[in-house]
């Protein structure tokens, strides 16, 4: 395997996190999404986009839509 000095940076810096949360994904995640909301700084509210399947997979045919979701249609 070759050297790659950004790899090996982004390795280490992962390495960190995961020591300061014990390993725990979820705990970092969970205080990541503490400190943006501490903040103050606007984060987007996106709406969940569902995909519906039309019947044509019936024929062996799966055609798929985009649809918006009920709270996007109000």
């Amino acid at each position: 395997m070759s050297h790659n000095s950004i790899l090996d940076e982004l390795h280490a810096a992962r390495r960190k996190l995961l020591d300061d949360y014990n390993g725990d994904t979820a705990a970092y995640l969970r205080d990541a999404q503490a400190r943006l909301e501490a903040s103050g700084r606007p984060i987007a509210q996106r709406a969940q986009r569902t995909i519906r399947i039309t019947g044509a997979e019936t024929q062996g045919n799966i055609t798929m839509e985009n649809q918006k979701s009920s709270s996007e249609n109000r």
